[in-house]
């Protein structure tokens, strides 16, 4: 852990993040947020006692695990939850619902359950729950947006607590998958009494955390399950409640409305440093940020050599020590550090001006080219900082903000151009598999590919399908040396994991920052 220190709250005084690096300075200014809040109506005293108050940026989507596909749902519901694998602190699988598991032929993956465990109202956890739980995932009624099974056809009850999942092709990251998202176990019983909406409005798991109450926007309140499999939590009730900005992250902190700060980019973390009763923390993590171009629109960006003049102009060293404190680290072909596929003797682009101008130039564009970059309004800091350094290079981005809700609907919509020419994201890469970084963005036929290559479908479907880890680490390698070549993105870094937080909570987060807080303690 580490103590990171930075400016204050409302400090308007300095240059903005896209003038300091269009001239190319690296000096880190202080961010214009909201005026600090001197107070939210709660007592101070209300952290008090065995509960724990964790905020994240936004509120859950829905309470029912298989109908949302974002971290910030997911955070709160692995707490009510459990999967049938889990990665442990040491980044490697570990059984959770599932004992063991094996490939007991190509297209056949056999787990083997954990016995005695049962869903919170007594319902019995088995492999005929997690048959219907899958069976209900992979059901297009359920419209879940959630993907990572997407080669699961079927699934057999083998025996009370042994399961096989059949798949179309091998997939050799199958019990990784299951390890969050696709991994979740619903109780058959329960959802056939109180219908789906019932079950969103009283979600009903084996997760060391039953659900208690949601006021939406508000508060998500969970208390310890007394009977988990794993032994009771040391914390009496777990409370989620959402601080979109550092201003009221600092204020719930200060106040004692809140005990733990999640989610913070290293620019918001910034503006809650030096404040009494205020800690940071921050963890190597894995997230990774990337631009995604479109290559499929006719405009400059189909020409290589302008996609290729982009990744020279973003000077993402520079990025990271203006904007980000030095909190992440730069990632040359999409795939991250820690994540199986990545390949060290693939480097980054070379930063330079010069040479982004001269492709430009190469390419028809000897003036500049004139083009939009769409972000979420929460990431207004990274884009405008990034706007600046195309600027330098003749390229001139108008930035394009969105609210987070719209932004989420455009980037899964079928529309591979909802978002503009250029849009800023990340994903998690909670399996710290190569694919999960790829898997939506890359293949042809997947909803926000925006590159067409038949090279690179053939090569993610070797790292998809393959058997031999060797065989899917050499497509992995060949596939980021192509993503350098074409340029259909400008990857960026993986982010720190950074948490505010009081002196009450002890806990250690996971590479992915999974919001799993079975086993945090806190001290009254």
């Amino acid at each position: 852990m580490e103590r990171i220190r930075g400016g204050r709250i409302g400090d308007r005084s300095r240059p903005s993040r896209r003038t300091v690096l269009r001239y190319g300075g690296a000096m880190l200014p202080a961010i214009a947020a909201p005026a600090l809040l001197t107070g939210c109506g709660t007592d101070p005293a209300a952290g008090a006692g065995n509960v724990l108050r964790v905020s994240q940026t936004g509120d859950p989507k829905t309470m029912d695990p298989q109908k949302q596909g974002d971290m910030i749902s997911m955070n709160a519901l692995i707490n009510i939850f459990d999967t049938l694998t889990a990665r442990g602190r040491d980044n490697t699988l570990v059984p959770r619902l599932a004992l063991s598991w094996k490939a007991v032929s190509p297209k056949v993956w056999r787990f083997r359950l954990r016995p005695g465990v049962t869903f919170h109202n007594g319902e019995p956890c088995d492999a005929a729950a997690v048959r219907f739980s899958i069976e209900r995932l992979l059901d297009p009624a359920t419209k879940s947006p959630i993907v990572e099974l997407r080669y699961v056809e079927g699934v057999t009850v083998v025996d009370r607590l042994t399961v096989d999942l059949h798949t179309t092709v091998h997939d050799p990251i199958l019990p990784d998958k299951v390890s969050l998202f696709g991994g979740v176990v619903v109780p058959p019983r329960h959802l056939a009494e109180v219908g789906d909406q019932g079950f969103a409005a009283h979600p009903v798991g084996t997760g060391p955390f039953a659900f208690g109450s949601w006021k939406r926007d508000h508060e998500l309140r969970l208390r310890a399950h007394d009977h988990h499999w794993e032994g009771r939590p040391s914390v009496d009730e777990l409370v989620f409640s959402p601080a979109p900005n550092p201003s009221s992250a600092l204020a719930a902190l200060q106040s004692g409305q809140v005990d733990l700060v999640a989610g913070l980019t290293p620019d918001a973390a910034q503006q809650l440093d030096g404040y009494t009763g205020v800690r940071l923390d921050h963890h190597t993590g894995i997230r990774t940020a990337y631009l995604s171009l479109d290559t499929l629109t006719e405009g400059p960006l189909q020409d290589r050599r302008v996609r290729q003049a982009l990744n020279h102009a973003v000077d993402v060293p520079m990025l990271i020590k203006a904007v980000l404190g030095g909190k992440a680290t730069e990632v040359p072909a999409m795939i991250p550090r820690g994540a199986f596929g990545f390949d060290e003797t693939v480097a980054p682009f070379t930063r330079s001006v010069a040479k982004a101008r001269a492709l430009l130039a190469e390419a028809g564009h000897p003036d500049g080219i004139r083009t939009t970059l769409t972000a979420s309004n929460v990431d207004a800091n990274v884009a405008e900082a990034i706007a600046g350094l195309l600027d330098r290079a003749g390229i001139h981005a108008k930035v394009d903000l969105l609210d987070p809700g719209t932004y989420a609907q455009r980037l899964t919509s079928d529309n591979h151009g909802a978002l503009g020419p250029m849009y800023l994201a990340a994903s998690t890469v909670w399996t710290l598999d190569g694919e999960s970084m790829i898997q939506s963005n890359v293949r042809s036929d997947r909803r926000q590919s925006r590159w067409h290559s038949a090279e690179a479908d053939r090569l993610v479907d070797l790292e998809e399908l393959s058997v031999e880890p060797a065989t899917r680490q050499k497509a992995f390698s060949a596939l980021q040396r192509l993503i350098k070549t074409e340029a259909p993105f400008v990857p960026l870094y993986q982010i720190d994991n950074i948490y505010a937080r009081n002196t009450r909570p002890r806990w250690t987060p996971g590479f992915a920052g999974v919001l799993d807080m079975a086993s945090a303690e806190v001290t009254r």
